[in-house]
């Protein structure tokens, strides 16, 4: 009986011990409850042991991302629509599980992302209407309940990081999706036509620039034509004034000659009919006279 009873003790705290060795994920942290109560200790990745009477769960501590699917939306002119999914890239921060657990349960997400972007959608739709929410202010969305979630949760539960918010285009009624196709379509041609007159216009400019430019290349040749023209007619004037003024010259030159020539033949004569040339002259005549 006594080894019996030692082989069922041993048997037994093979059990407990069997059943106390439990794994911690790599990413997450392990969380333990006793009797129903969090305890405040955590555990690190790995292997670990516990009382069989403690109850234990893994804690995903990296980045997630929570989908929150058919989320319905009430515009201001009460139009439903149908958010098919909204993506939502969160973080529970290793230091803060125990707190965030105690208060919120390992379910927090559902408090703080899931039922919060119910909240925060049906928020933005009830004060904007189907323009607003469908086309006009849709790109801001994804900004606005990021900043909405991480406020909250700065608020009430500090340690959730909201990254990022992707939102997917809502549904709305087929009727209505229509309209808008249709809208979209003429505001396409309406951007094409606009565009090509953009085009013309252009072409109309650089057409008339190019004109402006042949013609101040013409004006320009002109010009140059003109001072070239210019400077021949003056070149021949001054060429013929020169050649004038050598013929002056010459011509002055020649009558000063004839004159200086024709006055020494007269000094000359004049020196031959002095008295004794013609004194000279007549004995020599009255010489010739008496042979």
């Amino acid at each position: 009986s006594n080894v019996l009873l030692g082989s069922a003790v041993v048997g037994g705290l093979a059990i407990i011990l069997g059943t106390g060795l439990h794994q911690v994920k790599e990413g997450h942290v392990g969380v333990y409850w006793l009797g129903g109560a969090l305890l405040p200790q955590t555990m690190d990745p790995g292997y670990h042991w516990k009382s069989p009477f403690t109850k234990f769960r893994n804690v995903f501590v990296k980045m997630q991302t929570d989908k929150v699917t058919d989320i319905p939306c009430g515009t201001s002119g009460g139009v439903m629509l149908y958010f098919a999914k909204i993506e939502v890239v969160n973080r529970l921060r290793r230091k803060d599980v125990y707190q965030t657990i105690k208060n919120y349960t390992i379910h927090y997400d559902k408090t703080w992302i899931y039922d919060k972007i119910h909240h925060e959608i049906n928020q933005f739709c009830s004060t904007h209407t189907l323009q607003e929410v469908y086309i006009d202010k849709f790109d801001q969305l994804d900004e606005a309940l990021v900043h909405a979630l991480q406020r909250d949760c700065d608020l009430f539960a500090p340690g959730i990081e909201v990254v990022a918010v992707r939102v997917t285009k809502p549904r709305i009624p087929e009727s209505i999706r229509a309209n808008y196709e249709e809208m979209e379509r003429e505001k396409t041609k309406l951007l094409i036509a606009h565009q090509k007159q953009k085009v013309t216009l252009k072409e109309a400019e650089t057409s008339a620039k190019r004109d402006v430019i042949e013609a101040e290349k013409l004006k320009r040749v002109a010009e140059i034509n003109a001072k070239k023209h210019l400077a021949e007619k003056e070149a021949e004037e001054k060429m013929a004034a020169i050649e004038d003024q050598v013929y002056m010259d010459t011509k002055r030159a020649r009558a000063d000659a004839e004159y200086y020539a024709a006055r020494k033949e007269a000094e000359a004569n004049q020196r031959l009919l002095s008295p004794e040339y013609l004194e000279a002259q007549h004995v020599l005549s009255m010489a010739n006279s008496q042979v």
